[in-house]
């Protein structure tokens, strides 16, 4: 299976900001930083919770029933300290 498929299969969790066109070309090329793209759901998920009324605390362990592997102050510091901006 080549990586063109391999991305077909996978869902475009940048869809609200580029096509899935788009998403297959960059991702082929290796020009998708997984790690950027998880913190970036984390925080929309984030945000969407805190928008429903949940707690600061009891969002950030919903988020960590969903990614066990990170720490709540990992956490904490993803969905409150915003990416650094990059200028070129």
């Amino acid at each position: 299976m080549d990586e063109v498929n391999v991305a077909r299969t996978l869902n475009n969790p940048l869809s609200d900001l580029i096509s899935d066109d788009v998403f297959e070309l960059l991702f082929s090329r290796g020009l998708i930083h997984e790690r950027a793209v998880r913190d970036y759901k984390i925080r929309m998920k984030f945000k969407a919770l805190r928008a429903q009324k949940v707690r600061t605390g009891d969002a950030i362990d919903t988020l960590r029933e969903e990614y066990p592997y990170l720490q709540f102050d990992t956490i904490r510091k993803i969905v409150h300290n915003p990416p650094k901006q990059t200028n070129n």
